[in-house]
This record gives C-alpha cells, sequence and structure tokens, in this order.
C-alpha cells in the first residue's frame, strides 16, 4: 500500500494541487465582484484539465503497474512477488485519481465562497463510507480492497461536492462538454491500446535489467503520451479551447 500510494500521489500533488492553488484566488476574486459567470466559468476549465490530464494519467499508472514497481523497486529484498502484491493496490488506487483529482478542484469552488463547513461534512460522509468499505471490501480482496475503498470513497466525496455545486446552480456544465469527452474517450482508447500492445508480459520485466526497464518504461510512456495528445489534436482538440475559461491570475 505505501509504495503504491507513493505512485498515486506524485501526479496528484504535481497536477491536482497545483490546479487547486491557480484557481482558488481566481475564484475568490470573481465570487467577491459578484461575477457568478466567470465564476462558473473557472470552475467549467479547471474541470476539463482534470479530465485531460488525470485520464491518461490514471490509465497510464494502472496499466503500467507492474512495469512501473518493477522498474522502480525490484532490487534487493523486493521479490517479484512484491511487485505483484503492490500492482494490485497500485490498479485500485489509480481507480480513484480522477476523483481524487476532482476534490481538489471542486472544494475551491465551496471555499471561495467562504464556506467551509460543506467540504468538512462531504469529507466526513467520505470518511465513513470508507471505513464501511475497508470492512466489506478487506475480506475479499485483502490489501487491494483497502486501496480500492479510498478510491470508491474519494468518488463519492467528488460526487457530492460536485451535486452541491450544482444543485445551488454555483455551476452548470457548459456547452461542449459532449464532444469534448468524446475527443478524451477516443484519445484515451488509443493510448490504451498502444499500452497493452506494447508493455509485453510482466515475466519478462523481472529478468531485464535496470537500464532496460527504464528505457522501455520510459519508451512507452513517451509514446502513449504522443498517441494521446496527437489523437486531441487530430480530433480537433485545441489549446485555445482548453484557455475559453482561463482564470485570470
Amino acid at each position: 500500500l505505501y509504495y503504491s500510494d507513493r505512485l498515486v500521489e506524485f501526479p496528484l500533488g504535481v497536477f491536482g494541487v497545483a490546479l487547486a492553488t491557480v484557481i482558488l484566488p481566481s475564484l475568490a476574486d470573481k465570487h467577491t465582484r459578484g461575477s457568478a459567470e466567470s465564476f462558473a466559468g473557472t470552475l467549467d476549465w479547471a474541470l476539463r484539465c482534470v479530465l485531460v490530464i488525470a485520464v491518461p494519467a490514471a490509465l497510464g499508472i494502472a496499466l503500467l503497474a507492474g512495469p512501473m514497481l518493477c522498474t522502480l523497486f525490484q532490487y534487493g529484498e523486493f521479490s517479484a512477488h512484491d511487485v505483484e502484491m503492490s500492482a494490485r493496490s497500485l490498479i485500485a488506487f489509480a481507480f480513484g485519481l480522477l476523483a481524487f483529482v476532482f476534490i481538489k478542484v471542486l472544494a475551491p469552488g465551496y471555499y471561495a465562497r467562504q464556506d467551509t463547513r460543506t467540504p468538512v461534512r462531504v469529507g466526513v460522509i467520505a470518511m465513513l463510507t470508507n471505513i464501511l468499505l475497508n470492512a466489506v471490501l478487506v475480506w475479499p480482496l485483502a490489501h487491494a480492497g483497502l486501496a480500492l475503498a479510498t478510491s470508491l470513497s474519494a468518488y463519492i466525496n467528488a460526487a457530492l461536492l460536485y451535486r452541491g455545486l450544482h444543485q445551488a446552480n454555483i455551476y452548470r456544465p457548459l456547452p461542449g462538454w459532449g464532444i469534448f469527452l468524446a475527443r478524451v474517450i477516443v484519445a484515451a482508447a488509443l493510448m490504451i491500446l498502444l499500452l497493452l500492445l506494447g508493455r509485453g508480459e510482466i515475466g519478462e520485466w523481472h529478468h531485464w535489467t535496470a537500464t532496460e526497464r527504464a528505457l522501455r518504461l520510459l519508451a512507452l510512456i513517451a509514446s502513449a503520451g504522443f498517441v494521446y495528445v496527437g489523437a486531441l489534436w487530430v480530433g480537433g482538440l485545441r489549446w485555445e479551447h482548453m484557455r475559453a475559461f482561463h482564470p485570470s491570475v
């Protein structure tokens, strides 16, 4: 659990926390000026950024769980069995990465309006749900069940935060989400196909040298990124589309 959690925390810290830091002052300023449309636009921009980045990150981590753990940690006392066990929990954590980042983006929508109670209440509900799911999933899935429980409770947290903003008419999805989601899904599907064809069997990774593992992993990541970005470009997504509601900071 420790090793797999560290790998998921990396993109969450680099992207999720950074994005939350960017939008919070912008949201607070727009709320102070009473610009509800710009407030919603900033949230919309942030949510689109989340999908563009977090979807391929989560899929990449899940599909390359074994190779990454093998490359980074399978030395000395860290055996192939340890890689297999860690990969199970890493896949479960990767499933929740999208929700983890959504929480980082949706919570500032409350903080900017000086509403600190709602995120706390939602967090308590998610925590209690996590405890319940831990008790249910730990038996059939062992340590991976604990990771899966954390991911599922994160989706509940994100869903409740979104529902609160939606019901209060603070945020409504802006036009263009349908074609945007279609582009992301197609690009992600092509990336998945590449990774499935290119990663090979995990048994091969155990026998390679550290240099061979690192080079193969870097090549897979670079190729997947190229295919994903290229598919988005061919599908018509441009940087100007992402900047449409870029917050002023």
